[in-house]
Order: structure tokens, then sequence, then C-alpha cells
């Protein structure tokens, strides 16, 4: 990926705090949004969540070592599909930062 396409896609980045950790997450880009309204919700978000702090193997399985893992989308996929109220509120700021996006390229199109 070329520079100038990191720098934009790190400008969609957010970051939620939910359960005690916070998730790393890329706000949809406006095409994904609409590719992302043809697909089930919470298995849609799921590629938006790029990364975490904060957590362990403890607090994904209630036991394991206590030190901060490395983030794997896969292990991250199959936490979350077990725990809708962090998977809801990752889902909700995702939303909430497209909606605010799309808020504020509509004020800068009117201008």
């Amino acid at each position: 990926m070329s520079a100038l396409a990191e720098k934009i896609r790190k400008a969609r980045e957010i970051k939620v705090k939910a359960g005690g950790v916070t998730f790393i997450c890329r706000r949809p880009s406006d095409l994904e949004m609409i590719e992302l309204r043809g697909r089930p919700t919470g298995r849609g978000i799921l590629p938006f969540i790029i990364g975490w702090e904060g957590v362990t193997e403890q607090t994904i399985t209630g036991t394991g070592a206590p030190h901060p893992l490395d983030f794997d989308a896969a292990a991250c996929a199959e936490w979350l599909q077990d725990r809708l109220d962090l998977l809801g509120a990752v889902m909700q700021d995702i939303v909430d930062a497209y909606q605010a996006h799309t808020e504020k390229t509509a004020g800068a199109i009117k201008n």
C-alpha cells in the first residue's frame, strides 16, 4: 500500500473503549458503507476492527497469560461473536464515526 493510501486509512481510525479494553477501528469509507448495508451488521463490522489495546488471554478466555496480546483478527472475531455487548459498543461507535464523517462532508459540500 502506498504511503498516501496508508495516511488516508490512518485518518479513518478511531478508538473504542468497551469492557475495559480499547478496540482500534477504521471508519468505513462511503463505498464500504454502501457495501456493508447488504451484509449482516455484526459480521460486516468485524473487518473494521484492526487492533486492540489491553487485551490478554485472561480478558478473552478468563484464564491464561496476563500480558497484552498482539492483535489477532481471527481471535478477535471469535471472541466478539460471544461478546455481543462489546461488539454492539464497537458497532455503534463505528456507525457514529461514519455519521459524523457524512455530516462533515455534507457541510463542506454546501460551502
